[in-house]
């Protein structure tokens, strides 16, 4: 086992990440914390470590002094830096370490488990030389910095500053994101996609925090986003001719900001590959104009559906997948294609949104097998008993992700009532907690804090309730929490990356 150090200022961080992880399964070990530099230095000289986790801000010593001087006991340490803000100057510090990667609190546990990966593996193959170590070790980083760029998590000027120092060329006309997946041999498509990126210019390579690979490509013109990805597609074939391999295309989109737009497009499509199992390019455009005269026909309100699954509400989301099925079937003009359509739709909604909620794919949730039972079902009974299936395993596993009985019966208060007044402080009040308990317990059980997760909560409602256009954009606000416009507006753009407004029109 690999030995792990982890030193921060603040116990429930320490507590956290103890908890955060089995570290066992990937035969890792804690062999100690510490609550400042000094500490952590002194445990150190007695007791070898093979990564250290570390704050950067503590008292007593900071963690870049930390680093500097368990270097000296270690050559070989591997270093994860934590910080609870950005802080561009560190980060280049940081670099000239030699740091594995910079996470920003609240910690995003699919971004740690990415790293600690990427340090098991560097650590399994030491005889590697200092150079290869180094490109590996600016791949971590950009990743890092791509995926918070997608995630709308990152300035514009911290952008800038940080695709500058990685060399990455961002000031580009239009962008379009590309996800692929492989049979087998993942691992070798996500270098061969590299290689392509980097040798012959289709754009940043990148893994996603689902541990997906991809590349952001750069089209010079809107009209050739489809063109460059079926080359990017053939090259794929020539080095890989034994892998089967499947690109997921997003919409080619004008500017930098809307990357993001383009990569949730992408990951959608890419969610359809149960659906269509024959195709190795699964563009978003293309199947949103396959689905648009079904959609037309079809009148499930998604909004209600991902309230009931959010709220752990089995047998009513159960009940009105039943009513919802014996309503189309009766609709005028209604036929078995748009049901079994309509089926696979809603399974695939359960599943984005299971991953939207957890923050991690699920993807044994829908796959082949229950796609290939719902377009063979004879009967009307047979093909929603498919669906009621994936709908009871995605609140299921919500079920067993709830720790605390306090948490689970919060989460479904915001569900139930995201309009409503929501604080920290009238909850610990309403359950006799002090505030600060509550919310360090909600941050570890969720993973993310209290203020954040009722935000993305409202936004991901209102992005539900943008689809009907019979709401005004203020309607909305006032409908998912939001009184005051500007206060929506930012927060609605910071997460999705466009305005409420733009995103009503692209609808």
């Amino acid at each position: 086992m690999y030995k792990v150090f982890l030193t921060d200022d603040e116990p429930f961080i320490l507590e956290g990440l103890r908890d955060a992880l089995d570290w066992s399964s990937y035969e890792l070990e804690i062999v100690g914390t510490a609550e400042n530099g000094l500490k952590a230095l002194e445990k150190m000289r007695k007791t070898r470590a093979d990564i250290l986790i570390t704050d950067i801000s503590m008292p007593a010593m900071n963690g870049l002094d930390l680093i500097r001087e368990a270097r000296r006991i270690n050559r070989d340490l591997h270093v994860v830096i934590l910080s609870g803000f950005n802080d561009f100057d560190y980060l280049k510090q940081g670099m000239r370490l030699g740091i594995e990667n910079y996470l920003l609190k609240p910690i995003n546990l699919h971004e740690l488990k990415a790293t600690l990966e990427a340090v098991i593996e560097k650590l399994d193959r030491r005889g590697r030389g200092a150079e290869e170590w180094l490109r590996e070790d600016i791949g971590v980083l950009r990743d890092n910095i791509v995926n918070r760029w997608l995630g709308g998590e990152i300035g514009p000027g911290e952008l800038h500053e940080r695709a500058e120092m990685l060399g990455l060329e961002l000031d580009r006309e239009f962008a379009q994101v590309v996800l692929a997946k492989a049979d087998t041999r993942e691992e070798a498509l996500r270098l061969e996609l590299q290689r392509l990126a980097e040798r012959e210019g289709f754009g940043i390579p990148f893994r996603d925090r689902e541990g997906v690979a991809g590349i952001v490509m750069f089209p010079e013109r809107l009209e050739d986003g489809g063109s460059e990805v079926r080359r990017l597609l053939d090259r794929v074939r020539v080095r890989l001719p034994d892998v089967g391999v499947r690109l997921s295309a997003g919409d080619v989109v004008s500017g930098e900001d809307q990357a993001g737009r383009s990569y949730e497009q992408a990951k959608k499509a890419m969610a359809f590959s149960f659906v269509h199992p024959e195709l190795e390019l699964l563009a978003y455009g293309a199947l949103a104009t396959d689905r648009m005269s079904a959609d037309k026909s079809l009148t499930l309100d998604w909004g209600d559906y991902a309230k009931l699954l959010a709220a752990k509400e089995k047998e009513r989301l159960l009940s009105r997948i039943d009513e919802d099925f014996i309503r189309l079937a009766e609709a005028p003009g209604m036929t078995p294609a748009r049901l079994h359509n309509a089926a696979l739709e809603l399974m695939l909604q359960l599943k984005l949104e299971l991953g939207a909620i957890k923050k991690t794919s699920e993807p044994g949730l829908v796959g082949e097998d229950a796609a290939t039972r719902v377009m063979e079902s004879g009967t009307l009974q047979g093909m929603t008993a498919v669906v009621k299936e994936v709908a009871e395993k995605a609140v299921e596993s919500l079920v067993s992700d709830t720790k605390s009985p306090v948490i689970g019966q919060i989460l479904s208060l915001i569900q139930e009532n995201c309009a409503g007044e929501l604080s920290l402080k009238s909850l610990s009040a309403q359950y006799n907690i002090h505030p600060v308990y509550l919310g360090r317990l909600f941050q570890k059980e969720t993973g993310e804090s209290f203020s954040e997760y009722v935000n993305r909560f409202r936004i991901e409602r209102a992005k539900a309730l943008l689809g009907d256009s019979r709401l005004k954009v203020n309607e909305i606000a006032r409908m998912v929490g939001y009184w005051e416009m500007g206060y929506f507006y930012k927060q609605f753009k910071k997460h999705v990356g466009v305005s409420p407004t733009d995103y009503k029109a692209l609808l």
